[in-house]
């Protein structure tokens, strides 16, 4: 993986937690702490609240789409939940006010002028979610074939799957689409970006160290700490991050950088957090803008290389274990459909548009869909899509 280029500017303490009081000067080359750790007068300035309660939201989210007792204005509801409804079964989450649906595409830099296309997104997953109760609930014991919805087993007594008529797994689009939709877009056109780190008095606020109201961190450091909190935020010890602890983005970087072709995207991502959240606290931005560029390929990488993978496995069962071959084009349906929410570094534009990204789908769902889908075309959605990274799609694939 590419490695992190470091910037000589002041320093900040490689031993101990970034505050105001760990800024020295002399020139020396600006270091990340050893962990996500920062504090201000001895108590933390790290905050990230919002975030966990979006993911583990997410997580009870994706499990009720296939619990054939809810409604679906009961799914409906626990995606756009409302606080005091008893959507979860967290009295936590339940007395929230965040809520999924607020978060999906609708990040400042790609959605703030561009409302349209917003909503025509959260309408995918609205769509989605009533396909899932009035299409595949009431097949769920049905066998499913080309054209009608039911179930699919994987070949040798394995895992059921719960198809449409076109083979689509609608809980795999919307999980997956999430990872997209409300994960990378509000982290890497959202709180990473200029327009919002910079709003307003931000800077000058920053450099004075004039905190939020009531809170113990400045605006700029906060919005930081979101972008983290999209990736960290359901880790036990951010400090120590595991991996695979959600169902979403934090689960991928896990199985991506679990590949020897990838090895250390988990160190790439971490580190730059940690040495961008340094450089805020040093009030250095000319340190803190590349460690937002390195997050932003990072993530979007992670986001092709899951599609390429899923394509490619799909593509190895496809002619003989439907279940099997379904459940990763399912999978990989709801990748390409993150790829519009990417982010290409130094600019304001994803890797895929989202009309390149609607052609994919509708090549997939074409006809019968996933039925219907041919090998050859597969394997030219693969090589469209890693010609764009820096990876093949044999180191994908594996």
């Amino acid at each position: 993986m590419k490695k992190i280029i470091a910037i000589s500017l002041i320093s900040c303490s490689l031993a101990v937690s970034c505050s105001d009081d760990d800024i020295s000067g002399g020139g020396e080359e600006l270091q990340a702490p050893a962990t996500y750790s920062f504090t201000r007068e001895g108590n933390t300035t790290v905050s990230y609240s919002g975030q966990t309660t979006r993911i583990q939201m997410g997580n009870q989210f994706g499990s009720a789409l296939k619990d054939t007792s809810k409604s679906a204005d009961q799914l409906l509801s626990m995606y756009a939940h409302e606080e005091g409804e008893s959507n979860f079964s967290n009295a936590t989450l339940n007395g929230s006010d965040k809520n999924i649906r607020s978060k999906t595409a609708a990040s400042r830099d790609y959605y703030s002028a561009n409302t349209t296309i917003s909503n025509q997104i959260k309408a995918d997953f609205e769509f989605w979610i009533n396909a899932q109760v009035a299409e595949v609930f009431p097949a769920w014991n049905t066998n499913a074939s080309a054209g009608v919805p039911g179930q699919l087993q994987e070949g040798g007594g394995g895992s059921i799957r719960y198809v449409s008529a076109k083979g689509l797994e609608y809980d795999q689009a919307i999980v997956k689409g999430l990872i997209g939709a409300l994960m990378t877009d509000q982290m890497l056109n959202n709180y990473l970006s200029t327009s919002v780190l910079d709003e307003g008095d931000n800077v000058s606020n920053n450099n004075s160290g004039i905190v939020v109201e009531g809170k113990n961190y400045t605006t700029m450091e906060h919005k930081w700490d979101e972008a983290f909190g999209y990736l960290y935020g359901n880790e036990a010890d951010a400090m120590d991050p595991e991996l695979n602890v959600d169902s979403f983005l934090n689960k991928y970087l896990s199985r991506v950088d679990n590949d020897a072709d990838f090895t250390g995207i988990a160190d790439e991502i971490y580190d730059a957090f940690k040495l961008g959240r340094a450089a805020i606290v040093a009030g250095d931005y000319n340190v803190r803008d590349p460690q937002a560029d390195i997050i932003r390929e990072a993530v979007s990488e992670i986001i092709a290389i899951r599609s390429v993978y899923y394509l490619q496995q799909g593509k190895q069962f496809l002619s003989g274990d439907k279940g099997a071959a379904f459940h990763d084009l399912s999978e990989g349906f709801g990748f390409i459909y993150s790829l519009q929410f990417t982010r290409r570094p130094g600019t304001n534009t994803p890797y895929f548009t989202k009309s390149e990204v609607d052609g994919f789908l509708a090549t997939l769902l074409e006809g019968n869909g996933f039925w219907d889908i041919t090998e050859d075309e597969l394997d030219t959605m693969s090589e469209i899509i890693a010609s764009r990274f820096d990876f093949t799609v044999a180191e994908a694939a594996n």
